[in-house]
């Protein structure tokens, strides 16, 4: 079965027919769920842990429609070498042809105080959630400009959209992400290559549970003020944004909100789209300021308490 994709390239619909989507990143933590919402397409999940990607592989398997589907895995750090990443992928696309749609999912969250942080924790987050994402997107960019078809997506976060206590390293290297995409988006555009920035919330996987494990105390407490989403819900919705060829993909009523706010001189998708944004901006700017609020007081309280019990250590 084949998706039917909305171009805008020029102010009018064509119809984009998708064959191919790659997934570069662990299945484990989100990939494996965005690839079962794909499973109309044929897909080629990478990830460095082979024991991971073929169990992401039998059960992507278990929903395939008909035999004409194909999931090829292999098995490549996207973020250490660009050469590997460009052979790797050439690979694919020789087994199953060019990529009409990439989803960068590569990803990792290292959370804490901005100075117990290893400079090499910095380092190692802006390769993985930076350059795992730069590395890819370089290798099909050409071909997909060349066919004039193709959908880039990229996984950002809301602590890319917004700096949280504990997240200097983290946020940062989610910040970059939409800016790699603004500016990708204005290239490839005149190209019918449309780009997606996906800003999932806290999300129920492995991934977010080992997060936990680390968190300062502050910033547990903050991502506490918001639920948790399912997998299936984030995938879906990133899916769905990508194929209709939005730049912005939020989820929930939270994650417009803050999308709105962060809009900047982002591309919308519709007039419409943009108008709301303007309309909403004073009312979303008020709600803003009452949960900043609370974010400080947080981290007011944390510290009272924290220096309340040192000063009743000495004293004992």
């Amino acid at each position: 079965m084949q998706s039917k994709l909305p171009s805008r390239s020029d102010g009018s619909r064509r119809a984009l027919s998708v064959e191919q989507a790659a997934m570069l990143g662990s299945p484990a933590p989100r990939g494996e769920r965005s690839t079962i919402v794909l499973a109309k397409v044929v897909f080629s999940v990478q990830s460095s842990d082979t024991d991971k990607l073929l169990q992401a592989k039998k059960e992507i398997e278990k929903h395939s429609i008909n035999d004409k589907q194909v999931v090829l895995c292999i098995s490549v750090d996207v973020s250490q070498d660009y050469n590997q990443v460009e052979n790797v992928i050439k690979q694919a696309q020789e087994k199953l042809g060019p990529v009409d749609m990439l989803v960068n999912c590569a990803g990792l969250s290292l959370s804490g105080k901005f100075e117990d942080l290893e400079v090499s924790t910095f380092e190692k987050l802006m390769s993985i959630n930076y350059l795992g994402s730069v590395y890819p997107s370089r290798a099909v960019i050409t071909t997909m400009k060349e066919r004039r078809v193709g959908r880039i997506v990229f996984v950002s976060s809301q602590a890319g959209q917004l700096g949280l206590f504990g997240f200097t390293a983290y946020s940062s290297s989610k910040f970059a992400i939409r800016g790699l995409a603004e500016a990708l988006q204005m290239e490839v555009k005149p190209y019918n290559v449309y780009v997606t920035v996906a800003y999932p919330p806290d999300t129920d996987t492995p991934g977010f549970a080992e997060e936990n494990k680390t968190k300062p105390l502050e910033t547990r407490l903050i991502s506490e003020t918001t639920s948790v989403c399912k997998p299936e819900q984030v995938a879906k919705q990133i899916v769905k944004d990508a194929i209709q060829g939005n730049f912005n993909s939020s989820i929930g009523s939270d994650g417009y909100m803050l999308s709105a706010l962060t809009c900047g001189m982002a591309p919308v998708t519709s007039i419409t789209e943009g108008l709301q944004q303007v309309v909403t901006m004073g009312l979303f700017r008020t709600i803003a300021l009452f949960y900043l609020g609370s974010f400080d007081s947080i981290v007011r309280r944390c510290m009272m308490q924290r220096e309340k019990s040192e000063t009743a250590d000495k004293t004992a």
